[in-house]
């Protein structure tokens, strides 16, 4: 059996209800997303407390599947009635039958950190563990309930920097989402570390993931956390969390301790290290992609 899948173009203003109509004119899915993710212009949208609902991205593509019969000019037609719009900019695409579970762990394979770090699915392990280099460390870790597979340049950026910073006595992973920093840090010889986020989820999927790794880290909600200060303190969230959290990272960072703050855009980069230089000596920032590491040392 095959499905086609209809890709529509849509701006901030239409997007929901492009996917709402098709829906509604037998769609067996819809799903929108940035038509610049993955590159220097995609945009980060998702919210934090205190900041507005999440809204969609500027620019965005429409995707939604149809069974193989459908008809997609009627669909134009009828959807450009339903939405009052004259003209869409649209793509086809057919989806043959497959082992979906293998084309989605196909989409994940092991993930070079440095020549000493690496990220490894559980579907890789036993062939990988046994091929890999004898000092390498591989964390074991897949895509699942919460944020942070490696893949991204903010992770990425935050784990090259903790395979340079590593070990230290003492490490908190701020915002720990799918526990992989605080987890590579224990890995790479870290004493203590500890692992907080504001998502019941997040501290579900870290719990799990170290056991699958075999670490002893601990894992709290941020609002029930008890303070107390660490050698090491890192935080890969969004900027705008960043910026109301600095004293917070600050109070839990102890004097002559590191921080390190992923998340950040380029243009995000200048205010960001204005606002933490009043705690820390900020070091020059760090780039990959378009996002920024900017690292610091407590005064």
């Amino acid at each position: 059996m095959a499905w086609l899948l209809l890709k529509i173009q849509a701006d901030e203003q239409n997007a929901d209800t492009i996917s709402d109509a098709l829906m509604d004119l037998g769609a067996l899915s819809a799903s929108i997303e940035d038509a610049f993710a993955e590159t220097a212009s995609e945009q980060a949208i998702f919210g934090e407390p205190g900041d507005p609902p999440p809204g969609i991205w500027q620019q965005n593509i429409v995707t939604a599947m149809f069974d193989a019969d459908t008809n997609f000019e009627q669909v134009i037609q009828t959807l450009s009635a339903a939405t009052a719009t004259t003209h869409f900019q649209y793509s086809t695409e057919v989806i043959e039958e497959q082992d979906w579970v293998r084309a989605t762990q196909a989409q994940f394979d092991p993930i070079k950190i440095t020549n000493k770090l690496w990220i490894v699915p559980t579907w890789h392990q036993s062939n990988w563990l046994e091929s890999a280099q004898e000092d390498a460390i591989n964390i074991i870790l897949d895509p699942g309930l919460a944020f942070g597979t490696g893949s991204h340049p903010t992770t990425h950026l935050c784990l090259e920097w903790l395979t340079k910073t590593m070990p230290a006595q003492s490490v908190l992973d701020y915002g720990c989402g799918s526990g992989i920093l605080a987890i590579a840090a224990k890995k790479l010889g870290a004493q203590e570390v500890v692992g907080v986020d504001i998502d019941d989820q997040a501290i579900v999927a870290s719990h799990y993931n170290a056991e699958q790794n075999q670490v002893d880290v601990q894992f709290f909600d941020a609002n029930a956390f008890a303070h107390h200060t660490f050698d090491v303190v890192v935080a890969n969230i969004l900027s705008s969390a960043l910026m109301v959290l600095a004293p917070v990272l600050a109070k839990y960072c102890k004097i002559g301790g590191q921080l390190a703050l992923s998340g950040i855009l380029e243009t995000q980069t200048e205010a960001l290290t204005e606002r933490y230089s009043e705690w820390f000596i900020m070091d020059a920032p760090r780039q990959q992609d378009a996002w920024i590491l900017l690292t610091g040392i407590k005064k």
